[in-house]
Parts: C-alpha cells; structure tokens; sequence
C-alpha cells in the first residue's frame, strides 16, 4: 500500500498503463467502458498494475481462471478484482460505479444521492449507499500521514448553518454563533500551495486542537492563525496571528485567507447540493472536500484513477453505515 495518497507514484505509473484510456467527459467513459467486461478489465488494471495480488495473502501464488476469477495457492480461495473492495458482492454494475465516481471526481461541490439516482437509474437509498461507500475512499488510510510544512494556514469552523435562517419549528433556543447544539466544529491546516487536512473535532479548546497541530504539522514550519486560542506553540513552530476581532484581516504574510476560502467552499458544497449532514457523518464529507482540493492540479481521468485504486480494504456494509 502506498504511503501517502498524493505522494503515491501513481502520477508516473498511471500513464503507463492509461495510453489511449485518458479521458475527460461523461460520454468518453461511455465510450471506454461499453460493457462489464471492459470495467472489470480496468479496473484490474488500476488496482493490480499487472501483477494480480491475492487479497487474502500478498505472497501467495496466484493462477488465473474463467469468468475473472483468480484462486490463491496458499488459502486455497477464489477471488476476482472486486474482492475485498467497495464493489464486493455489488449487484450494481460496473458502469453505474464509475459513472458515481466520474460525477463526485469532476462535479466541485459533489452530487446529491437523489440526483445520481436520477442519473443512474437506482433507487435514492442505493445512490446514498454508493456515495457513503465512495467517500469512504478518500481519507488516507496510513496510521501517519505525510505532515505538512512550510508555511501553515490552520484554522476551524463550525457547521451547521445560522439559527436565524432556519424553519421557525426548527429553530434551536438559546443557539447563537458558534454554539454546539446545533452545530458542528471542524478544524483545518493547510500548507500555502500544498495540500489540506480537516478533522472533525468535539470541541475547540487547546487541548483538543494542539494534538492535531503536532500530529500533522512538521515541527520547525511557520504557523499562522486568528486570534484563537492555539497555546504556546512557538516551542516548537514560528506562531503568528491576525486580530480579527480588531478587523485586522492580513499583517503581511500573516493571513488565512486560504484555509477560509477551502471552509467557504465546503459549505457552499453542504448547503447548495447536500443540505443537511449529520455529525456521525460528517468526516466524510470533508475528507470528499479535501480530497478534491489536493487533486486540484490532476487532470480527470488521473483522479478518476486515484480514487479508483483507493477502493481496496475499504468495504463498507450497509448495517455498519447506519448503525
């Protein structure tokens, strides 16, 4: 398994396999993929590469069979390319996946469950389902990601929408700015021409934040913030911050325009196309946000791909989902 998801060499070995495969539009995927045979067959591509790797053991000798079935010497077990993926056991085919995968990789915002249901021709819970499974495959799955550094934007924010704009019989007492009951908070770093990393937390204070920080944050870079509360984090970063609670919005360099725009963006995404996310959801929907903001300089078919070869071991049931 790769080390880290955009670290990964897949950049360099994506087109070595993908010669004639690259693809832009909804109508060339229809056209790459006429039939489950041609699915099956790219997606053993991305995910195997030319050497087929037995799910059940990496180092047992593998022998090919009919109907895209392969048999592990060492279990002595059948299994086939969707083994131990998002698609095992899948009744829906191929095509309808990649089509999901194709609208969540290229659409900014994501598409609503009742949408690509339209789409696709499933029901809404299936699409739901589909979508859950998909970002599912976003986050890293690396006990330790790769830490950012340089000059760091970090930041958090709160989702849930505004009391005011709310139904009357909806509306939440004694719930003003960033209240938690109704409310959810996330928190947010991000490198200056890097990548993003957000992580739902349960609440803001320092002690929760600063882990986070030392967790995914290289000791030595630059730290920028607001006013909050962060610590002392000058031990092991250079800390600065802007007052804008004084409507101080830039000091020079010091600024977080950028962790503010991707938290805009985010939003804009829950409210115009998903609406409403629950708390025990919500992590994947923000590792779907961060996602695209990392691939933001990969072309379509590249993140198509990306996030196709992320499918394995991520196998999601549908009782474990609404449990």
């Amino acid at each position: 398994m790769y080390k880290d998801i955009f670290s990964y060499l897949y950049l360099s070995e994506i087109h070595t396999f993908m010669l004639g495969k690259t693809f832009n539009t909804l109508i060339e995927i229809i056209t790459l993929f006429p039939t489950e045979q041609a699915c099956v067959e790219h997606l053993e591509e991305t995910i195997w590469k030319g050497n087929i790797v037995s799910p059940f053991d990496k180092n047992s000798k593998v022998y090919k069979c009919k109907n895209n079935r392969y048999w592990c010497s060492s279990t002595r077990k059948y299994f086939n390319v969707k083994t131990n993926t998002i698609f095992e056991n899948t009744k829906i085919p191929l095509i309808k996946w990649f089509i999901a995968f194709y609208y969540e990789t290229s659409h900014k915002k994501g598409i609503a469950s009742h949408q690509l249901a339209k789409d696709i021709g499933v029901t809404q819970k299936t699409a739901w389902f589909m979508l859950q499974r998909i970002r599912g495959c976003y986050a890293t799955k690396v006990e330790k990601e790769k830490q950012l550094e340089g000059v760091i934007e970090i930041d958090e924010t709160f989702v849930g929408g505004k009391n005011k704009n709310r139904h009357w019989d909806k509306k939440v007492k004694n719930s003003q700015g960033r209240s938690f009951k109704d409310k959810t908070p996330v928190f947010g770093m991000l490198q200056r021409n890097g990548k993003v990393i957000a992580k739902v937390v349960s609440d803001t204070k320092t002690k929760t934040l600063v882990p986070h920080i030392y967790q995914y944050v290289a000791k030595g870079s630059t730290i920028y913030s607001d006013e909050w509360n962060y610590g002392n984090l000058n031990k092991n970063y250079t800390h600065d911050f802007i007052r804008h609670d004084m409507k101080q919005y830039a000091k020079g360099d010091v600024y977080t325009n950028g962790i503010e725009g991707f938290w805009s963006h985010l939003k804009r995404g829950i409210i115009g196309i998903y609406h409403n996310v629950s708390r025990k959801h919500l992590q994947l929907y923000v590792d779907e946000f961060c996602f695209r903001y990392n691939t933001r300089n990969y072309s379509q078919s590249e993140r198509f791909n990306l996030l196709l070869y992320n499918t394995q071991e991520r196998r999601l049931k549908y009782k474990d989902l609404i449990t």
